[in-house]
């Protein structure tokens, strides 16, 4: 799903039940650069873009996986919403010069330029101000990209906006060994500078263990760059903020479960009680006001430590793993529309108008072993005792997988939604409990 599509076809796609007669007028276009499909824009953004009137020029480098993802479900009929007029056109997405050609010989002047991809932040920026649009400042989208950059950044902001945090860069290139003789604080964490959803990111015991898992990582990411960091222990939060570059919104906080180390993977989420909890979320804002971070919606990781708030990293987009279309039905406000807004450069609104009573828990059924899936519950939705489970497989019966201790193991997600989290967690256990994933 991630891997490039090097035999797409050269044509745009475009839905013929959605195109309108050739006389109509063209109506306003956004632009939405994309790698593979996922459920944040197949979901969210782009029935959003629907409600809003919007037609969409979806830039992507999968043309064929995105084809397959809403040809098939317009021809199954069983999408709950509404996708919009779409054209999908192969593109370097990457390479922010042919986005902003892609764009330019698409017609006349978009509505708006944006992206919901890690990977894509600083392209799509350039390419929104390339063509006056509003969007995300491009330097605070690589400063947040690059995990190196973030931490200079933050170091300069002096310890009176963050607590410094000891880190190293492993260039593109250089040798692993030369990190043998780093002052590290072990044990710490090695990670890939750009990397995601925490591939390829590892607790490493001491020297030796560092310099063999850096010659690991580069065997599967030939030359990558790498970032070796102070390891933060303590409760793993989450900041989630939608700002318009005027106005910053905390929408919501969320506390992370983690897999044991040495590896990082998140295993659950609880939705903290609004309002989110001080210090932490205040000292979380400066970082990310040092960061230049204050446009769209961000998704924070930070450690809390006693009063201090410590950032793991700042991922300028949406929650991912189902998190941000939970948030949006919890929070009873139209959040993917407001995102897109944004974009569009309307202001926010003062008051969004969200609730505040909603408590949510995603539950990641994992895999522990690679295999194939043998048995699995299907896809289901009850309400009980003032609960809500929706439950979601991520894996098809039969499928075949290695095991890649990242958030690609998840065979399906729990999404349990409520006021009170006793019963929430009652009702995820009983869930659990009753049902079985079989690997072979």
């Amino acid at each position: 799903m991630n891997e490039n599509d090097l035999d797409a076809a050269s044509r745009p796609f475009s839905s013929p039940a959605r195109s309108g007669p050739s006389a109509a007028p063209r109506p306003p276009r956004l632009h939405l650069l994309a790698l593979n499909p996922t459920d944040s824009v197949t979901e969210g953004f782009l029935p959003a873009a629907a409600r809003l009137g919007l037609a969409v020029t979806l830039l992507t480098d999968q043309p064929e996986a995105h084809e397959r993802a809403y040809g098939r479900r317009e021809e199954e009929g069983t999408a709950p919403y509404r996708l919009p007029a779409l054209d999908i056109v192969p593109c370097d997405v990457r390479d922010y010069a042919e986005v902003i050609s892609r764009i330019a010989a698409d017609g006349p002047r978009p509505r708006a330029v944006f992206t919901n991809s890690d990977h894509l932040q600083a392209q799509a920026a350039l390419a929104a101000q390339y063509f006056g649009l509003p969007g995300k400042d491009w330097r605070a989208a690589l400063r947040t990209k690059n995990k190196a950059e973030l931490r200079r950044a933050l170091a300069a902001a002096g310890p009176d906006v963050a607590d410094p945090v000891w880190s190293a860069e492993l260039a593109t290139g250089q040798d692993p060994a030369t990190l043998a003789g780093l002052d590290a604080p072990y044990p710490c964490v090695l990670k890939p500078r750009e990397g995601v959803a925490s591939e390829d990111v590892v607790l490493v015991a001491d020297a030796d263990e560092l310099v063999r898992r850096c010659a690991e990582i580069r065997e599967r990411r030939p030359g990558a760059a790498l970032v070796v960091e102070e390891f933060l222990d303590g409760e793993l939060r989450t900041l989630e903020t939608l700002g318009d570059g005027r106005t910053l919104h905390v929408l919501g906080a969320f506390r992370t479960e983690l897999s044991p180390p040495p590896h990082f993977i998140e295993e659950r989420l609880h939705l903290l009680p609004a309002p989110p909890p001080q210090p932490h979320t205040d000292q979380v804002l400066a970082q990310l006001r040092a960061l230049g971070v204050g446009f769209g919606v961000c998704h924070t990781e930070y450690v809390v430590q006693g009063d201090r708030a410590r950032l793991i990293e700042v991922n300028y987009r949406a929650i991912g793993d189902q998190c941000d279309l939970v948030l949006a039905e919890l929070l009873g406000i139209p959040l993917f529309e407001y995102i897109l807004r944004t974009h569009m450069g309307e202001p926010l609104p003062d008051d969004l108008g969200a609730r505040t009573d909603g408590r949510v828990r995603m539950e990641y059924v994992m895999a522990d072993r690679a295999g194939r899936l043998a048995s699995a519950p299907p896809a289901g939705v009850t309400e009980r005792d003032g609960v809500r489970l929706d439950y979601r497989p991520l894996r098809g019966i039969g499928e075949e997988h290695p095991l890649h201790r990242t958030n690609r193991d998840f065979l399906g997600v729990l999404r349990a939604t409520g006021t009170d989290q006793a019963r929430i967690d009652a009702a995820v256990a009983r869930f659990l409990a009753a049902h079985r994933w079989e690997i072979v």
